[in-house]
């Protein structure tokens, strides 16, 4: 029993909250009305990650290299309809701070960051509807 207990506790030294409670991979929902638009998904680089129709899923990286984030665009097009595009951000993990209390140091500067698990992604399901007009921005006045 001592020996499972030191066992447990260097696993949650050595590791980061996020990497053990979360992940990198984060599953994105795409939906449109009405269905079969062709989806384009490419990342911050400008690489294309996805082609493909609605409906449909895909896991996306939340984060690679140290302490980098990722972030998408996702262009919905369908013939007789505006294009849409929604923009997937990545923003820090909520687990990412469990390392206060459980990864430590380790954990919060080193494991986390660099497995990428520091970072979700959102929104986590995204619903075109092509039917509905597009909202315009609001814009101030000129002077």
């Amino acid at each position: 029993m001592k020996k499972l207990m030191i066992l447990l506790l260097a696993t949650v030294l050595l590791s980061g909250c996020a990497s053990i409670i979360g992940s990198n991979q984060k599953l994105i929902s795409l939906k449109t009305n009405p269905e079969d638009a062709k989806v384009l998904i490419w990342d911050e680089s400008g690489m294309v990650v996805f082609k493909g129709n609605t409906p449909t899923q895909i896991t996306l990286k939340s984060g690679t290299a140290y302490f980098n984030g990722y972030d998408y665009v996702v262009l919905f097009t369908k013939e007789g309809f505006p294009n849409r595009n929604v923009t997937i951000s990545s923003t820090v993990s909520g687990w990412y701070f469990g390392n206060i209390i459980f990864g430590g140091l380790i954990g919060m500067l080193i494991i986390d960051p660099l497995t990428g698990a520091m970072w979700t992604l959102g929104p986590k399901e995204i619903i075109i509807d092509f039917t509905q007009p597009i909202k315009e921005e609001k814009t101030l006045p000129q002077k």
